[in-house]
């Protein structure tokens, strides 16, 4: 086995990654503290080509250097808006028929690799502040939540954590194939 090198790997340009057919996936973030959370998921929304990034309330956005540092140029890739409300983005959304998902531990949550994805939907997924979590009221907009199952001690992941997790296993569920 030997490992590949950098330009063994395929990678897209930033004009073919805006070109590319999106992923159906949306992420709402909403009130991270974290500039290394944000980018995060930044990065992690460039490798499996997630539609777009909100960026709610206190969230920081691009250009920022501390964000750029774990992004590594994905807030050039992936599309990205920041509004302050983040109830107003989960209305609109929903108002354009995106499914609406909170990633919270919530009474009737349905466990992550229960949740079932319907062919042709488009979703967007909510994660919230890091010692708070997903607020009430957006939760209450939600169409629903998903929780990632957890055994130990602590019952919470990182945010950014939680997002790779999730993110993956959605896109696993709509490219089946791959």
């Amino acid at each position: 086995m030997r490992k590949l090198a950098n330009d063994e790997l395929d990678r897209k340009s930033i004009a073919d990654f805006k070109q590319s057919e999106k992923t159906p996936l949306i992420i709402i973030l909403d009130n991270i503290r974290s500039l290394h959370n944000i980018g995060s998921v930044f990065r992690t929304a460039d490798a499996f080509l997630i539609e777009k990034i909100y960026l709610c309330g206190i969230t920081a956005t691009p250009p920022n250097k501390e964000i750029h540092k774990t992004a590594l140029g994905a807030t050039e890739t992936v599309s990205w808006e920041h509004n302050s409300n983040v109830l107003e983005v989960i209305q609109n959304l929903k108002q354009d028929n995106v499914t609406v998902m909170a990633i919270e531990q919530v009474e009737k949550a349905v466990f992550l690799q229960d949740f079932k994805i319907e062919k042709n939907k488009k979703y967007a997924l909510v994660f919230g502040n890091e010692v708070f979590g997903v607020s009430q009221k957006a939760v209450e907009l939600c169409d629903g939540c998903i929780e990632i199952p957890q055994l130990g001690t602590k019952h919470s992941l990182n945010i950014s954590v939680s997002a790779g997790i999730v993110v993956w296993d959605l896109f696993k569920k709509m490219n089946w194939n791959l």
